[in-house]
């Protein structure tokens, strides 16, 4: 099976291309620093599986996974995180990811994920089945702040992403080539969306959404 990395630390990438070199059942195909590069480098190269951080600068692997789910089936989503709550698992889960594995998990779990998930079955690491099942059982139903996240258009997450990171009217536009104009009309739609009235409540939710970290 042909993988892809997906992580914005060297340090990581480095380590997982290591142990993947010494494993026959994978292959590396590609590796990117952001979602944005794995969207792209996905045009270029063959890929089975993407194995993909969540936290990460200019698109999250949650949003990455969702692109990458619409405009390439086939490829399959790994999640690879440090972070092992409910909300970081449901987002990835409802994106389209088909796993997800704990950062601090052995080596031979990502690989009994990549085979589960190459069966076509869903693999959790065990730091959060028990999470995502006890929070199931208290909250069967999608929440409303959930499901107003879900009104928001695919270019819309991004820009929101982009406004909790800091980045400037101007930085936006460039790096998603519009205008400044298209920018902020996306702007005021996002927080008409979800009833916010100031960018420091539209960064608390991106945090919270697990668009982006504070760290």
């Amino acid at each position: 099976m042909r993988l892809m990395i997906v992580d914005d630390h060297r340090m990581t990438r480095d380590g997982l291309r290591s142990l993947i070199e010494e494993e026959s059942l994978v292959q590396l195909a590609g590796e990117a620093s952001n979602g944005r590069e794995a969207l792209r480098k996905l045009n270029e190269v063959s890929v089975d599986i993407v194995v993909m951080d969540l936290a990460m600068p200019d698109m999250n692997g949650i949003e990455a996974t969702r692109q990458i789910r619409r405009e390439y089936p086939d490829v399959q989503i790994l999640a690879l995180s440090m972070h092992a709550d409910e909300e970081h698992v449901r987002h990835v889960l409802e994106a389209g990811a088909s796993g997800y594995v704990v950062k601090d998990s052995a080596f031979e779990d990502l690989i009994d994920a990549v085979k589960t998930i190459s069966r076509g079955s869903i693999y959790l690491s065990p730091q959060v089945a028990n999470i995502v099942v006890d929070e199931y059982l208290q909250h069967p139903h999608t929440s409303e702040s959930n499901r107003i996240y879900k009104e928001l258009s695919d270019r819309e997450r991004e820009v929101l992403q982009l406004i909790a990171e800091g980045r400037s009217t101007k930085e936006i536009a460039s790096r998603l080539f519009v205008s400044v104009k298209t920018v902020e009309t996306h702007r005021r739609n996002i927080m008409q969306t979800l009833g916010v009235e100031s960018v420091a409540e539209l960064t608390k939710y991106a945090v919270r959404a697990g668009l982006t970290s504070l760290e």
